[in-house]
């Protein structure tokens, strides 16, 4: 797919979302070639990096950059510092003018957990679930920042010559579809406004949360108008399990699924005695959220 369109809609999604105070920039080549990747990837990717970057500037306002533009990595260049192999690719470039990061921390950004948000505020998987789908995408990223001034990431994604383009949707089938509620909770803004937006255009009708433990609130009230419930699993106040807890303590027949960035952080048997119906791994894309949701509402 060609992501420049892609960026676009996030970029209206964010102008929508942040204040006035925080100038939004884009500079998008639309010489840039296409690249072998899921489209929810690189929405998640880039919601995710431009959150981080809102965060840093909220309090005094500032600058978002971001550009696209195709390079060519020749074999001469700094291949060991890139981790990358000659040939064509696809630079994404995101540029903030926050308060930047302290290098004891950057060297740290990328590991699951690791946050320095304040308690309510983030979990720390957001990076590190970025990095994992650069990674298997078969592309680089980095990050520098100078504190007071501001933090850069770039991501190299490789770029494919024309004739190796996949045909959009050739030879698959449609995506199961549905019209019941369905709850999204995850502390990761734009994790949320992600899944969200891929339940919507399936016909389901999403109320969403940031917060688990509005969320839990939400469905005290009115357990009976949500149909299915997906939740991520690392979350401050209220973690997937503890929320799956209470939600079952209240209607034991709501099915529950539970996201996560890691296979073993629940097991088996914990799972099953507490009403997690089925695991959907980050990173999420839109076929297996479809296929997921719709096998668990047609085993009600």
């Amino acid at each position: 797919l060609n992501i420049q369109l892609i960026i676009k809609e996030c970029l209206k999604l964010l102008r929508a979302s942040i204040p006035t105070t925080i100038e939004i920039r884009q500079y998008i080549d639309p010489r840039c070639g296409a690249v072998l990747a899921d489209p929810t990837q690189i929405h998640q990717v880039v919601m995710n990096l431009c959150t981080n970057a809102y965060h840093a500037m909220r309090e005094t306002g500032g600058i978002l950059d971001l550009s696209l533009l195709p390079v060519e990595i020749n074999p001469d260049d700094f291949l060991t510092e890139l981790d990358l192999k000659p040939g064509p690719y696809v630079k994404l470039k995101i540029r903030d003018s926050g308060h930047g990061i302290e290098k004891d921390v950057l060297e740290r950004i990328f590991e699951p957990y690791f946050t320095t948000k304040k308690k309510g505020e983030g979990t720390g998987m957001g990076l590190a679930v970025v990095h994992g789908i650069v990674k298997s995408l078969a592309g680089h990223i980095t990050a520098t920042s100078e504190v007071g001034k501001g933090t850069t990431f770039q991501i190299y994604l490789p770029s494919l010559a024309e004739t190796t383009r996949p045909t959009e949707g050739a030879g698959e089938a449609p995506l199961p579809t549905g019209q019941e509620t369905i709850m999204v909770v995850d502390d990761e803004i734009g994790i949320v406004s992600l899944e969200q937006s891929m339940l919507e255009v399936l016909g389901y009708r999403v109320v969403s949360f940031d917060d688990s433990q509005a969320a839990f609130d939400a469905f005290r009230e009115k357990p009976a108008d949500v149909d299915l419930v997906i939740t991520d699993m690392a979350m401050p106040k209220l973690t997937g399990t503890q929320l799956a807890q209470k939600i079952k303590s209240i209607n034991p027949n709501t099915p529950i699924i539970l996201c996560s960035g890691y296979s073993d952080i629940v097991d088996e048997q914990k799972a099953k005695s507490i009403g997690i119906r089925e695991y959907l791994m980050k990173p999420i894309s839109q076929k297996n959220l479809a296929t997921l949701v719709r096998t668990v509402l047609d085993q009600q």
